[in-house]
């Protein structure tokens, strides 16, 4: 099987030894992903729904390099610093996969990379697997 590492160029992806998201066969892991824009700003500090929004973009992006769309998602795990806000977390994740319906998780951790950072969120796809 063909392995396909996906990058976004991101400083941080050679340092620390990780890609975007990997493609082996017609499976794809996206990485934790967090809610930075092309610059590499926090969007939403401090707003859950923001903040998890941009993060869902950014996985999209990720999955679009891969040749996926977020129809082929089939699990997410979603990393937040605070479980009370969960319902804020999750209208956003809503919007995404509302009619997608992938298996979720949703875990609460003592705080992520940058401490601007309340959510990051990972995904894992099979091509084809779209209901939509």
């Amino acid at each position: 099987m063909t392995r396909e590492n996906i990058s976004t160029g991101s400083k941080w992806e050679p340092i620390v030894g990780y890609s975007r998201a990997v493609k082996v066969g017609d499976r794809i892991f996206v990485a934790g992903t967090t809610g930075a824009d092309a610059d590499g700003n926090i969007v939403g500090v401090d707003d859950p729904y923001a903040q998890t929004i941009q993060t869902l973009k950014n996985i999209e992006a990720g999955l679009h390099k891969a040749g996926a769309t977020l129809g082929d998602v089939v699990r997410t795990t979603v990393y937040v610093t605070d479980i009370a806000r969960w319902e804020e977390y999750g209208r956003a994740h809503g919007e995404f996969f509302g009619d997608i319906r992938p298996a979720m998780a949703m875990v609460e951790v003592s705080k992520l990379i940058a401490p601007d950072m309340i959510v990051e969120i990972s995904a894992d796809a099979i091509l084809g697997a779209s209901n939509q």
